[in-house]
């Protein structure tokens, strides 16, 4: 997934506000799930909704105003309940590692209570 970083994402410094790029960890979340035929929105209406349990940010280098991030997103570890995205973001140009990190999430009902994820959605995300 690509971003271009425009002004509104910089600090005071014109560098990529430093919570930002969990926003973009999300977005790359999203459409890794969406590109596999997994609809978070449609999840949610039959009943399965994803919290973030963990998440860790490992700033490497600064991205700042005008510059276009790569994000690459993988499924890096699951268990019965839960799953780990890892996420490595580089600037297009220079292929420079900006951040790395992760983020667990699990699987609940519409009450907040964990649950198994489903035999299907296993199946696609290994």
């Amino acid at each position: 997934m690509e971003i271009k970083i425009y002004y509104e994402d910089t600090d005071c410094g014109g560098v990529v506000y430093y919570a930002n790029y969990l926003k973009y960890f999300e977005r790359a979340r999203t459409q890794y799930l969406e590109e596999r035929g997994l609809s978070v929105a449609g999840l949610m209406e039959e009943g399965t909704v994803f919290v973030v349990v963990h998440a860790e940010v490992d700033y490497r280098s600064p991205a700042r105003y005008g510059h276009w991030l790569v994000i690459e997103t993988i499924v890096s570890g699951m268990t019965a309940a839960s799953f780990t995205f890892s996420h490595v973001i580089r600037e297009r140009e220079s292929q420079r590692v900006v951040v790395e990190g992760s983020a667990r999430l699990a699987a609940t009902d519409r009450n907040g209570k964990v649950k198994r994820l489903d035999k299907a959605m296993v199946t696609v995300l290994q």
